[in-house]
């Protein structure tokens, strides 16, 4: 099972797909929590040079209520995590898939929760 669902946008600077990922986001109820870049951390912290690579923390807030009610502790394991990182020909986009994160618990519900969010995941990765 892989833990992320991925698109390239062919042709796209990682500001144009960030654009794109933020409003798939807002369509599908999900808000941006924490957003981090990574390039720019890598080179302040340890001078290394890399591409660019963005990490959004986001959540939508019924469903992490939902998960919460469930499980108290499956905080640790959020946000979700959109990552943006610069490929060959255009912007990679991965989400986490919140069913293969969630598999560590045993909780059918709260499993229920998860295949919903990894329903609207991939909606925002294909709108975007």
């Amino acid at each position: 099972m892989s833990y992320t669902y991925d698109r390239t946008l062919q042709g796209a600077d990682i500001d144009e797909a960030e654009a794109r990922v933020r409003e798939a986001l807002a369509e599908q109820g999900f808000g941006v929590l924490t957003e981090i870049d990574v390039k720019a951390t890598m080179k302040n912290k340890i001078g290394a040079d890399m591409a660019p690579y963005r990490i959004l923390g986001v959540c939508n807030p019924d469903m992490a209520y939902k998960a919460i009610e469930i499980e108290p502790r499956v905080g640790a394991m959020l946000p979700c995590n959109v990552v943006l990182r610069d490929v060959e020909g255009g912007t990679e986009i991965s989400a986490i898939d919140p069913v293969a994160s969630m598999q560590a618990i045993e909780s059918n519900a709260l499993h229920g929760v998860a295949g919903k969010v990894r329903d609207m995941m991939r909606a925002v990765v294909n709108a975007a």
